[in-house]
């Protein structure tokens, strides 16, 4: 439903939609930019055509609105009059009258869930649906059993019932620490696994299982100290975290349960959960991207997976504006190595600059110490992808190239049976490049790893291949080390070069199981 222009990505949570054909962005009118849009919203100007009043909206009533001149729409038993959006919607107004006179959140959740329709709508907002749509039922009452175990019985609703796993949790005390231990019953469980956020008396420990995500969400009832630890203990299932006490007194009991505590819940359903990070560094990398460096809270720990994303989220002119970005490595050079520390308190991106954008320049003017929210990692990409891989194939357009940092990291340091990876990076001149030098350097240090750059618009003194992604260029490059070799072909850039480099490795007969585009 609402998007905020991206170049890096389009809709996030549909990840096989460059493959099956691609959503569009519409041209817009003059005027009818994210900012035209924000400007709207700060006018006064009543956009509701209720001046002011918010109403109880039945579902007979909302259906009464689904004209272009006339649209309501439903997200998450809030609804809201779009009409005056339609000209500011990047995905074109036929996209929004998909949901016109209806609840659209299956739909938004489809497209985009990580936008804030909350801030971009909050001019627009009409009421409340009159009947509040059935959620699944949360165990928000504290129980009285040994060391805060909650039965199997009370882990959130059906979906839980429907998951072949069923995590649990206990906690354990001494006179000077309070461990948390969540059994996973699953031996793919590793540091990558488990988001931990502390703040003031809350405690919230996400653990990501397969396609579900497991909550423990509680609201302390101590005091503890802002660092703790986190392991994992992975030929078991097990997480333990281990949190240290301000005072050595013995707790009665862990704490209240929160807001979804102990539930069990597929990962798409859930929400975004941000933490304030502070930006340590940032550094010219080409002419138009920067490196940026921003140091995880204290007490936080989150380590994103690889060929996952977060979102940045920044206020701009009192909108809340997200966007998603893959972080990268420190370096390529450095090696990599799984799990990585567990001090680790950095998270590194490489963010090309729109000096005609909303979001980035905004991001550019922030100064060494300010705050940025990042969200937990979303993504779709295995890391079992790389068992018994052989080949790897890289394809990379301008910032396309950020995902494939981690990968290209994680396959030369981390899997024994690769022969080769191979980079095909394509821009439009050599100054757009980036980590050219360390990309050069890697080919020298590594036999396995070569790289080609490709230029659209080239100097005269250009060596190189030049052109844009075509059968041609890529049959050359996409040479097996034997005839049966495992391959995977990543492939990350603008829309057009995605779908247009997926129709071509399908006509070159590379399976779908052989090739993961990052869309999202």
């Amino acid at each position: 439903m609402l998007n905020v222009p991206s170049q890096s990505f389009p809709a996030p949570s549909s990840q096989q939609r460059a493959a099956s054909g691609g959503r569009s962005k519409v041209p817009l009118k003059q005027g009818r930019s994210l900012m035209d849009w924000i400007r709207l919203t700060k006018s006064g100007k009543d956009l509701t055509g209720l001046k002011g009043r918010l109403i109880e909206v039945t579902e007979e009533e909302l259906k009464k609105h689904n004209t272009k001149d006339d649209c309501w729409i439903c997200i998450r038993g809030l609804v809201y009059n779009v009409s005056p959006y339609m000209e500011y919607h990047p995905g074109g107004e036929d996209e929004l009258m998909r949901a016109a006179g209806s609840d659209g959140t299956d739909l938004f959740d489809q497209v985009h869930r990580w936008v804030n329709y909350e801030s971009m709508l909050r001019e627009c907002l009409v009421g409340r649906m009159a009947i509040k749509p059935a959620v699944p039922k949360d165990c928000r009452e504290e129980k009285k059993v040994l060391n805060g175990m909650l039965p199997k019985s009370q882990v959130t609703g059906t979906l839980a019932k429907e998951s072949p796993i069923s995590p649990s949790y206990d906690w354990f005390q001494t006179d000077s620490l309070v461990t948390i231990v969540i059994y996973t019953k699953q031996k793919d469980i590793n540091l990558d696994s488990v988001i931990v956020d502390h703040q003031f008396d809350t405690f919230r420990a996400e653990t990501i299982i397969k396609d579900y995500s497991y909550l423990i969400h509680i609201g302390l009832s101590h005091d503890i100290q802002e660092d703790f630890s986190v392991r994992a203990v992975e030929n078991v299932g097990k997480i333990e975290i281990v949190l240290k006490k301000k005072e050595n007194t013995s707790w009665e009991c862990l704490g209240r349960p929160l807001e979804n505590h102990n539930s069990l819940i597929l990962k798409k359903d859930t929400g975004l959960y941000y933490r304030k990070c502070q930006l340590i560094s940032k550094e010219n990398v080409t002419h138009d991207t920067k490196f940026f460096c921003l140091m995880l809270p204290r007490s936080t720990h989150l380590q994103v997976p690889i060929g996952q994303h977060v979102y940045l989220k920044l206020t701009i002119t009192g909108t809340e504006i997200v966007k998603p970005y893959t972080p990268v490595s420190d370096s390529l050079l450095s090696e990599f190595k799984e799990p990585v520390l567990p001090n680790n308190k950095y998270i590194y991106f490489l963010i090309k600059i729109d000096p005609a954008g909303l979001f980035t320049p905004q991001l550019d003017h922030l100064q060494t110490g300010d705050f940025v929210s990042v969200s937990s990692p979303e993504g779709n990409f295995k890391i079992s992808q790389f068992q018994e891989l052989e080949d790897l194939f890289l394809l990379a357009a301008g910032t396309g190239f950020t995902p494939m940092v981690k990968v290209l990291n994680y396959a030369l340091n981390n899997v024994p049976s690769l022969r080769k990876a191979k980079l095909m990076f394509f821009n439009k001149t050599e100054d757009d490049i980036i980590w050219r030098s360390q990309l050069e350097k890697l080919a020298c240090k590594d036999k396995r790893f070569d790289v080609e750059f490709v230029l659209s618009a080239p100097t005269s003194e250009w060596n190189g291949k030049t052109g844009y992604i075509s059968s041609g260029l890529l049959s050359e490059f996409l040479k097996r080390s034997s005839d049966k070799s495992k391959v995977l072909i990543c492939i990350c850039g603008p829309m057009p070069f995605t779908e247009q480099g997926i129709r071509l490795l399908h006509d070159l007969n590379f399976s779908k199981d052989e090739i993961h585009s990052f869309t999202g």
